[in-house]
């Protein structure tokens, strides 16, 4: 298995990034403020107005270092890789698996069982914590209807029609999320999903967590040797990593998801980490790098992953849900074991 590398995460206005001796060198103000072993890192996420030297860019290229640009709030700005890693036959059966609606129809199935699993797993969980008996009718009732529309998945033959099973598990999903917030403060309800731009504050702490766990899911896909563009579930769009996001929608609930109830119920975020942008709402600069320590920690955690039947690090369950991808694309697996978190 892969070892699992760091991410050096940037989140301080004004900070400038060169390469020298091996070593990224951070500088704020004039002042270096760490040296970081460039060997020990897989990828750099720049949150906000960075500056780059061009040597360091062209030592990421050389090294495979991945270089990816995110406005304050996390939107994507643009990605900088190296040469494409990996083999050109499975890139190659990679597109025509996405003209071959058996193949590609059921890797989206899977790949939705397991993000309708896991967000049931959440709220089966979740629910245990509730005394409010309303609550707790609400998302029982939840749990019961997306457990239907998982088991109805093995019925649905065309990517369209699974499309739309997505969607009414995800609305079915999202209406009790307050459910299962703990907090009295109004402003740290969910009240619904808002992505561009996110319109409160808990959609505005999801959708950074939601950044971060699709770098690491596209750093993971480029390195087993995928094109993140080709993807299944999503459709093609010039500049949309399509791959990425189908790989993420498994992992949403029990990487992000469940890390943004901990953080508002222990009171780790509240409303005053929060501010208004223009019609959007944006962490500040505190908060962003609390929830950025914890991603870390977190990818730290040893768990047992069920298919493989092996312990790795949270942070290595993307790399390992890629490779196991593309063994499925190569012809060795016959289907794709979504991850579903227990």
């Amino acid at each position: 298995m892969k070892k699992l590398l760091k991410t050096l995460y940037i989140t301080t206005p004004g900070t400038y990034l060169h390469c020298e001796n091996d070593t990224v060198s951070v500088i704020l103000n004039n002042e270096e403020k760490t040296r970081i072993p460039a060997h020990m890192l897989e990828s750099i996420v720049c949150i906000g107005n960075t500056t780059v030297s061009t040597p360091l860019i062209a030592y990421c290229g050389q090294h495979n270092i991945s270089l990816s640009f995110h406005s304050d709030s996390g939107r994507f700005y643009g990605r900088m890789y190296g040469p494409i890693s990996g083999n050109i036959l499975l890139r190659k059966r990679q597109f025509e698996m996405a003209d071959n609606d058996e193949l590609s129809v059921n890797f989206v199935r899977n790949v939705l069982y397991g993000k309708i699993c896991n967000s049931r797993n959440l709220l089966m969980k979740s629910e245990n914590d509730i005394s409010d008996i309303y609550k707790k009718e609400q998302m029982k009732k939840a749990s019961t209807d997306l457990a239907n529309i998982a088991s109805g998945l093995s019925i649905i033959n065309n990517t369209d029609s699974l499309r739309g099973a997505e969607g009414a598990a995800a609305q079915t999903y999202f209406r009790v999320f307050d459910c299962m917030i703990k907090s009295n403060d109004k402003e740290m309800q969910f009240i619904r999903r808002s992505k561009h731009p996110p319109l409160n504050n808990v959609n505005a702490l999801m959708s950074f967590l939601y950044m971060l766990l699709k770098n690491d899911v596209q750093s993971a896909l480029e390195s087993v040797g995928l094109d993140t563009a080709c993807g299944y579930l999503h459709t093609f769009r010039p500049g949309r990593p399509s791959l990425a996001l189908d790989m993420m929608e498994e992992l949403r609930a029990p990487l992000c998801d469940r890390m943004a109830l901990s953080l508002i119920n222990l009171k780790q975020i509240t409303a005053k980490d929060f501010e208004p942008d223009g019609e959007r709402i944006k962490m500040n600069d505190k908060a962003r790098k609390l929830v950025i320590t914890k991603w870390q920690s977190r990818k730290e955690e040893i768990i047992t992953h069920k298919f493989l039947g092996e312990k790795i690090k949270i942070g290595l369950i993307p790399y390992a849900q890629a490779m196991l991808l593309a063994r499925v694309i190569r012809g060795d697996l016959d289907e794709y074991p979504p991850f579903v978190w227990r």
